[in-house]
């Protein structure tokens, strides 16, 4: 921190100090509720990280968990926009899908009733609700259109119990149900994993998407160890990073690997198999001779 400080931060004050003194009191407001008034003091207004180095860390922790909140909200749009795009679901798990929605629901609401900060879970929100979205459509180009009206029913009703009727889940079922929720999160990445060595590629299955589900793991990781002393979800963050890491190498070693290859239907074999003479005309009927054309010399 002081080689930062001497060699970055000391040659720039004289050009950051204005720009701190114009910014808006609302944001001051804002980062004091983020980092607290002497964190705040030390790093903006003094514009020194060596003056109480939890503060940077802290800093640094708010920092990246507001970037994982923005970025889970476009995380899986594109794998979104790829089963629309295709209209297929090959390569893609509904099962891995329909875990990790009830471990986000579960975790979200985990956070809610213990007042955790948002930093720490908002992003559970964002990304249930493009998990959800994705198992529809997964489902509904499997042909199994009332099975996602299904899903989205059960969404619902889990919802509701988890959030909105705290009396049918109480505190000490939540804290069992968050326990829970690690291994539902970590299960959820099995049969992906498992659909992606069984089908030889990734299908449809977004790179972006499984990137930044690595990064953004690696980073709660670090933002839960600085703001939330809660092991369950901590150990349940390092779980799912390590399957993150497995999925992440599947999806560079099959990075140029085709499609499989659709098998053929006996009959379309059958047509690959006759002659051509045969194909263009009338086949002939067995023990009837073709007529030939003699030629006149």
């Amino acid at each position: 921190m002081d080689t930062l400080q001497n060699s970055v931060i000391a040659p720039l004050q004289p050009y950051l100090e204005p720009i701190v003194s114009a910014i808006p009191e609302q944001v001051h407001d804002a980062v004091i509720s983020l980092i607290g008034k002497p964190c705040h003091s030390a790093l903006l207004l003094d514009l020194d990280v060596t003056k109480d180095p939890a503060c940077t860390t802290l800093a640094i922790s708010k920092a990246l968990g507001i970037a994982i909140v923005g970025a889970s909200a476009i995380v899986k749009v594109p794998q979104i926009l790829k089963l629309i795009g295709s209209r297929s679901s090959a390569g893609v798990s509904f099962v891995s899908y329909a875990l990790e929605t009830a471990s986000l629901l579960i975790t979200l609401s985990y956070g809610v009733r213990n007042h955790f900060p948002f930093s720490t879970y908002g992003e559970t929100a964002l990304i249930a609700v493009q998990d959800i979205a994705v198992g529809v459509l997964v489902l509904h180009f499997a042909g199994r259109t009332a099975a996602a009206a299904t899903f989205v029913a059960l969404v619902a009703a889990s919802i509701y119990a988890l959030l909105f009727d705290q009396t049918l889940v109480d505190a000490q079922t939540m804290a069992y149900l968050q326990a829970g929720a690690g291994a539902l999160g970590v299960a959820s990445k099995a049969p992906q994993i498992y659909t992606i060595w069984r089908e030889g590629g990734t299908g449809q299955l977004s790179a972006f998407a499984v990137f930044n589900y690595l990064a953004g793991s690696l980073s709660r990781i670090f933002t839960t160890l600085q703001e939330v002393d809660d092991k369950l979800i901590l150990y349940g963050f390092i779980a799912g990073f390590s399957l993150n890491v497995i999925l992440a190498t599947q999806m560079i070693w099959y990075w140029n690997a085709p499609s499989p290859a659709k098998k053929q239907t006996p009959r379309a074999k059958a047509v690959e198999k006759t002659p051509v003479a045969q194909a263009s005309g009338a086949s002939p009927r067995p023990g009837v001779k073709t007529p030939t054309t003699r030629r006149r010399g």
